[in-house]
């Protein structure tokens, strides 16, 4: 009697849970859509662009506007190398953040720079910013990006573009990340580019709205002089904007020992807030980066989560 009690439990029970509804289904039969990490291409204007596109995974069903960061890439780089010495893909899949790696060609320019340097390509509508001021609108469109929530991140002449772009171009981009790179307008040839790389520069007068920016800058940096980091900062204040609340300044260390001075200006009636990090001891590198990418130095503090945590704080502000 009892062993035939005992099937009959067997039998009925987990028919009866398979019935029965769940109150919540568990996390992990929920279906999600898989990351993307592909090379696309696109066209602005007859010229075509490759570029590398990361796409986080999200819950079906469940998908919101994303954040976008545009990500450009130094001289001698590519695409590939600088996802890998950034390591920013990791942290784009904890904060949902679309990221959109174009590609510079050599036959723009040789060495594979951003022409950061050329007057054509300093100007709103015109040149690389009006190239990619495109690829960026074209992949917002495709992959359900807030307007609101659109920045730029640049290494060395990608850094320097990444400040052209935020000038150029602030109704699109809300904020900018500069790592070891140079404002607009600080070089209007290679010679004259060449010059204040090495021996730096004043900041750029004339400026009165300023932009929501972020910038890193070794102070051992022989390619770009660490003066450059000032100019970039005071060109992003804004020069002509007087008083304001006073910079909070703060000194720290990476865990593995790289001290840094953080110093930031609080957001104004003119323009978004300004964060300056001094890099102690760092060269031309990428701050806390993957040691398997080129131009990084792993010992110092993540500039990529420090940045992406700068404009993830940081949407456009709606205009008065």
């Amino acid at each position: 009697m009892k062993s035939l009690l005992r099937r009959l439990y067997e039998r009925v029970v987990p028919f009866l849970r398979r019935r029965a509804p769940l109150s919540r289904p568990p996390e992990a039969v929920v279906p999600r859509v898989p990351e993307r990490w592909t090379q696309e291409q696109a066209i602005h204007e007859g010229r075509r662009i490759d570029y590398r596109l990361y796409v986080p995974p999200v819950p079906s069903g469940a998908q919101s506007p994303r954040s976008l960061v545009l990500m450009l890439h130094g001289c001698q780089q590519d695409p590939l190398d600088f996802a890998t010495g950034t390591g920013m893909n990791e942290l784009a899949r904890a904060h949902d953040v679309v990221l959109v790696y174009p590609e510079q060609k050599h036959a723009a320019n040789s060495h594979g720079c951003w022409n950061w340097f050329k007057p054509n390509h300093q100007q709103r509508d015109r040149g690389e910013p009006a190239m990619l001021a495109g690829l960026t609108r074209a992949v917002m469109r495709a992959h359900d990006v807030d307007p609101a929530r659109v920045y730029v991140a640049g290494l060395s002449a990608g850094g320097s573009m990444a400040a052209i772009l935020a000038e150029c171009h602030a109704d699109l981009f809300a904020a900018a990340g500069v790592h070891s790179g140079l404002p607009r307008g600080a070089a209007t040839d290679a010679i004259a580019a060449l010059a204040v790389m090495r021996h730096g520069m004043k900041p750029l007068a004339g400026r009165v709205e300023g932009h929501a920016m972020i910038v890193f800058q070794g102070d051992a940096d022989e390619v770009v002089h660490p003066d450059n980091g000032v100019a970039v900062v005071e060109s992003a204040r804004g020069l002509d904007l007087m008083g304001g609340p006073p910079a909070r300044c703060v000194t720290g260390a990476s865990a593995q020992g790289r001290r840094y001075t953080r110093t930031c200006h609080p957001a104004t009636a003119m323009g978004g807030p300004v964060e300056h990090w001094e890099l102690h001891g760092i060269g031309h590198a990428w701050s806390g980066g993957d040691a398997r990418g080129s131009y990084t130095d792993p010992a110092g503090i993540s500039a990529s989560a420090e940045m992406l945590r700068f404009f993830l704080e940081n949407p456009r502000r709606a205009r008065a």
